[in-house]
This record gives C-alpha cells, structure tokens and sequence, in this order.
C-alpha cells in the first residue's frame, strides 16, 4: 500500500512562518485528484465476495456516490481534494468528516479521509485561513480516535509523528475543549462555541454542536445548558485514549503513561457521576443537583465505546438494546429510546428517533468491544438490511441522511425528507458495517499485520478480495465448506474465529477442522 503521507520540508516551513507567512501546504501531498476518482476506485475498493448480490451491488452504488463527494477545494484550502459530507458548500463538519475517515480508509488513494482533517487542524491550530469555514468547532472531540484507527488500519507512522509530535494537534484540540471559551467566535467558523466546561464534572453543550441537533436532552432540566452530556466527558475520554495508544505505537512511554493517567480520571469521573445504578444505564447529569437526566439517548453508548463501563455496567447497557422499548427491535439503534414521550414512531424527526449510521456503528463498536459480537453483527445486518430495502423501495434510489426508526423510508428534518446522496457518514452501513460485521471481518492491524474474521460458515461462500492495509493485499475466501483460500503480497497472521493462521506470500489454503 502508497504511504500517503509526505511532509513538506519543515525547516522551510519555519522560515515560512519566520518570515510572517504562514505555509498552508496540507500534510498529505500526494493525496487523490478529484478528475479521476470518478474511475480511480473502482480499481481500488476492495471487492466483497457474498451470496446476497444486491447488498454487493448497494455497496458498489455506496462507493459510486462516495466518489461524487470528493471536491476539488477552492484555492487555499490546505487539503485538496478533500471529502465533503454534502450538507452545506462553504462549511466543512468535524463530526461528519471524522466518520467519513472510518470507511475511506479501505481506499485511501481515491478519498483523502484523513487527509481531509488537516482542514481542521490548519486553521484551528496553525492559524492558517481558509476558504472554506469550520461550522462548529465544538463538534464532537474526534480527532485522536480517527488519526489511532487510520493509524492501525494503515501503519502510517509518518503521519502520527506529525499531528502527535511535530504540530501536537491532538493534545492541543483535548486541551482546548477542556477550556473551550464558550461564546466566542473565529474567523475560521460560521458559529460561535456553544460548550461550556463545568470544572471536572465535564461540559454543557447544545444539540447542534453536540451533532444531535433536536434531540430532547436536558428536556426536565430546563435546557441544554443545564445539563452536563455524557457525551461529551467519554468523547474526552475517548480521545486521551488513543493519545496514549499514538504515543504508545512511538515508543514513547513517559507519555503514554501520562495520557493514560488522563483517561482514568475521566473513566473515574464517567462512573461516579454519570452511572445510574437504579436504571442501569449512563445519563446525561443535571448540573446543579447532579441527578440524572432521564432521557435515554444513543448517546449513552459513548461511554462504552470510550472503555469506561466495567462488564458489570455494560451488561446492564445491553439490557436496554435488547428491548423492542428501547434500542432493538426491527430497525435497531434509534436515537432516542422507543419509550421515550418523545420519541417519533413514524418518522424518528432526526435526533427524535431516527436511526444514524454514525451512531449505529459507534455503538455496534461498542457491543463488540465487551464481547456482544453475535448481537452486534445481528444488529449491523439489521441496520444494512434497512438501507438496502430502502434504497430499493423509496425514489430517488439512494442512501439517505438517516432512517425511519419503524419502516423502510428516511427521517424527515422539518418535516422534509432528509438529504440524499449522502455519502458522507451513512456510507458506514453498505462499507464498513458489511466488511465488518456481515461479512466478519472485524479488526484489521497493518500495525501487528493481521486480519480476525468472524467467520460464519452457515452465509455460505464469502470472503473479501482486494484487500489492502499496510503493506498488506490479500483475498480471503471461505468456500462454504471447510477450506479458506487466501493469496497476499506478504506474510501475515488471519486468526479465524480465534484460531490463528500464517498467511505466506502467494496462495495457500487453510482446511478447518469444521466448518
């Protein structure tokens, strides 16, 4: 696999910077080009092997409206091209980019994920302006957890020494959201800061910056700004982590042990305020009294998904996804609970309901993490199986915003049907949830060069071509029988449900012992 990431000579970007101009050269120069992604991944993605030809096909229709997202920037824009999540022309979203970085990642020549986060980075941490405007800069804290993941998918180390040792964007973004002055505005952004940090209980928010823009937090409390979101201390959370893990993968330490530190006081802070033992499940806080908010959101998974939640805890969180009332049912993983007084049957009204891929796959990520894959990968199906159905029964036939929580049809916003074409974050179903939960290939690591696939005989015939991290390009298909056939550049281990294997360069087949 091309490493993407070339510096510029950085000597002479501090001579630049000397001299009172400011380099505006993005991190990744020999990112795609816009004219010719438009043919270019299709040689690229890799190419699913499945029984069900239509989720193949929606996957391929995925990556095809993926391609019509990628845009050449206006002159000045220190990533170009760079993905764009099809909301607004003159802004670019931290919480969509971030997971539009999870799926580009399986064809990082045609769609610059993570080079696209360097249009954050430059203006919020370098100074650096341009054309296009950040729309709020206290979007979810992401950062680390998108540069970690592309980090073990890609074994990129040149880009980890850039933004975690050279620039330090990732401290510095932790650092300033953790003192983020609420109220005030940048050139660089079309809103002012809306979060407000409340000491080290954690921070107010507002649905819109929070990126769940009418859900009903807060609702009993009297407002968005009287209470502290569970989201945004785990999401802190989330980010010292992979901090520690980035530094970790350096070799350094000192510091990882230091942002290790950082994380626990989080998890401490996660469990001592947030955890509500009567219900079972983390809640939004008021902030005076310090009691829970009790409106159950999809955003009560964060913590799980940061690795805060003891077993004990997240067998409890569990309880409530298995329940049709809550985060079940036919069409899994609405925004806000079923029993909720708020909750939209029909429609799901956005964040009243409705069912997003962003959050849909954080939380199957989450189940994972805690040993639920079966529920997980049955839940992911389910989400996928949504998409699919709707993309064939609704005109125009394509992949929308987000989801009705009780039909196959897309939310409304307004009482407007959603955006369409949005690849952009939904394009987590048809790509990353099919590679990862359906057809099983969950954790893939160019950093210790190995692929665990949860294999499930009974699908039959499956497996996945073309698959590329690291150095790594490999097929793997099972025969629906009792053989694997796998062909790679180079070596490496596939540990197939547990049971590990070495892969040689060339083709060799893995007979299992059943299958």
């Amino acid at each position: 696999m091309r490493v993407f990431l070339v510096y510029v000579n950085f000597s002479c970007l501090l001579a630049f910077v000397a001299a009172g101009t400011i380099a505006t050269a993005p991190f990744s120069t020999a990112a795609p080009h816009a004219d010719t992604v438009a043919t270019a991944w299709r040689e690229e993605i890799p190419l699913p092997v499945y029984p069900d030809a239509e989720l193949v096909d929606l996957y391929k229709k995925t990556w095809e409206i993926a391609a019509e997202r990628v845009r050449k920037g206006p002159e000045g824009l220190p990533a170009s091209p760079y993905l764009d999540e099809n909301c607004y022309e003159t802004d670019v979203w931290i919480w969509d980019t971030c997971f539009m970085a999870l799926f580009s990642k399986y064809a990082p020549k045609s769609f610059p994920g993570k080079e696209s986060l360097d249009n954050f980075y430059f203006p919020m941490y370098r100074g650096v302006s341009t054309p296009l405007r950040i729309h709020m800069r206290d979007n979810p804290p992401l950062f680390a957890w998108l540069e970690w993941e592309n980090y073990r998918f890609s074994g990129d180390k040149a880009r980890v020494e850039g933004v975690l040792l050279r620039e330090q964007f990732l401290q510095r973004h932790f650092r300033w959201f953790n003192t983020a002055p609420k109220g005030e505005r940048a050139p660089y952004s079309s809103n002012p800061v809306y979060l407000g940090a409340a000491g080290k209980d954690g921070f107010t928010w507002t649905g819109r910056a929070s990126g769940m823009d009418n859900t009903p937090r807060g609702r009993d409390s009297g407002g968005y700004d009287r209470i502290l979101w569970v989201d945004a201390i785990s999401q802190q959370a989330l980010a010292a982590r992979c901090i520690s893990s980035l530094y970790s993968s350096l070799g350094k330490k000192e510091e990882a042990r230091e942002w290790e530190g950082e994380y626990k006081g989080l998890v401490r802070k996660i469990n001592e305020l947030y955890w509500d033992e009567e219900d079972g499940f983390y809640y939004d806080v008021d902030v005076v009294t310090k009691k829970p908010c009790r409106v159950k959101t999809i955003a009560s998974f964060w913590p799980l998904f940061a690795g805060a939640a003891s077993p004990e805890q997240a067998a409890r969180m569990v309880e409530h996804v298995r329940k049709a009332n809550g985060f079940g049912g036919e069409f899994p993983w609405p925004s806000l609970a079923r029993s909720d007084r708020d909750f939209d049957e029909e429609t799901g009204n956005y964040w009243r309901g409705a069912v997003w891929l962003p959050t849909a796959y954080m939380a199957t990520k989450a189940l994972e993490d805690y040993g639920y894959a079966d529920l997980a990968d049955e839940l992911a199906e389910k989400v996928l199986m949504q998409q699919l159905r709707t993309y064939h029964e609704v005109v125009p036939h394509t992949i929308w915003e987000c989801y009705s929580p009780s039909a196959n049809r897309p939310s409304v916003e307004h009482g407007r049907r959603v955006r369409q074409d949005f690849c952009g974050w939904s394009a987590l179903g048809p790509i990353s949830l099919f590679i990862e939960n359906v057809l099983g290939f969950h954790e893939i690591s160019a950093e210790q060069r190995q692929v665990r696939w949860r294999l499930r005989p009974e699908k039959g015939r499956h497996g996945i071509r073309r698959l590329t991290f690291g150095p790594v390009t490999t097929d793997i298909v099972f025969d629906g029988k009792k053989s694997i056939t796998v062909r790679s550049n180079v070596p490496y281990t596939l540990y197939v449900n547990d049971v590990s294997y070495s892969v040689p360069e060339g083709e060799s087949v893995i007979s299992l012992p059943s299958a």
